[in-house]
């Protein structure tokens, strides 16, 4: 690649990470996106990102479509193909954002894959009856499964809480969302006497001077990952019967249970770290599809 487009990719990387402070997911799927497009671009004859033009990044687009791509991925790399070239525009490394006029495929929003109230109470007590020897893993596993569900928080962020971040007289966690926000989150008694547990009788029997301050403690002492409780979750899932899900899917069933229950929007989105309103109401829909469901099953006359 010229070494033009080379720096623009590196120092592009620099500003998602430090002053847009995106995740390590985020920042590896943009900066591969904007890679393949230079890589695109430079086979065509350019050499800085002044030489890309809308024609260029439609045709890019045009190839990726017909490599087989999904739509979602196509739409992921046209964003990325925007925020790069608003950042080169804002830093003085093009005239004008040939990105901007550049249409993505529209991507059909799928509603989130939520489990009834009584499934996820299935779920969670087989976490609690799997702990009730108090097997330090099993422990590990129920408390991890009453936060996810419980708090409603993402698994990234289950896998980030640190021992002081959990207040247990007053039933709060702070924890480090998307872009290095942070919040405090409620969670109920449930997950109280489980973290409780695990601090008391679990935590110990895997520390070492790896831990740190590590709430979740893995089998090597080091912090314990999310692949492990993603494991755990479909585990458990399997062990209550349920249907097959993943840790996210113990958060869209909180927020869709906040919601059912008489939580407002807005207390909702607080309690899930979204930036966006319209990122929580997919989950009204989850809702009232469910209670239309029910009505057309229960009333002689839906």
């Amino acid at each position: 690649m010229p070494p033009a487009l080379d720096t623009a990719l590196a120092d592009f990387g620099t500003h998602l990470e430090v002053a847009q402070g995106s995740s390590a997911h985020t920042v590896r799927a943009y900066t591969g996106d904007v890679e393949a497009l230079l890589d695109h671009a430079a086979r065509h004859g350019a050499t800085s990102p002044q030489d890309v033009d809308l024609a260029a990044l439609r045709a890019w687009l045009t190839e990726q479509s017909e490599r087989g791509l999904a739509r979602a991925t196509l739409a992921r790399r046209g964003a990325a193909a925007r925020a790069f070239f608003d950042w080169a525009r804002r830093t003085g490394r093009v005239t004008a954002d040939p990105a901007a006029r550049l249409a993505s495929p529209r991507v059909p929003r799928t509603l989130p894959t939520v489990l009834t109230a009584d499934a996820a109470g299935r779920l969670l007590d087989a976490a609690r009856e799997a702990a009730g020897e108090g097997e330090p893993a099993r422990l590990r596993e129920w408390a991890a499964a009453e936060l996810l569900y419980g708090a409603g928080i993402r698994v990234g962020e289950l896998a980030g809480i640190d021992v002081d971040d959990v207040d247990l007289s007053q039933r709060v966690v702070r924890v480090l969302g998307k872009g290095d926000k942070e919040r405090v989150v409620p969670f109920g008694v449930p997950a109280a006497r489980a973290v409780t547990r695990w601090l008391d009788t679990g935590r110990t029997a895997f520390v070492t001077e790896r831990s740190g301050a590590a709430l979740l403690v893995g089998d090597r002492g080091g912090r314990w990952g999310q692949r492990q409780v993603r494991d755990v979750v479909h585990r458990l899932a399997l062990a209550a019967g349920v249907d097959d899900v993943a840790p996210h899917d113990l958060r869209h069933s909180a927020a869709t249970h906040l919601l059912a229950g008489g939580s407002d929007l807005r207390s909702v989105q607080e309690i899930l770290g979204h930036s966006s309103l319209a990122t929580t109401q997919r989950y009204t829909h989850v809702t009232a599809e469910r209670l239309r469901s029910s009505f057309e099953q229960a009333f002689p006359r839906a």
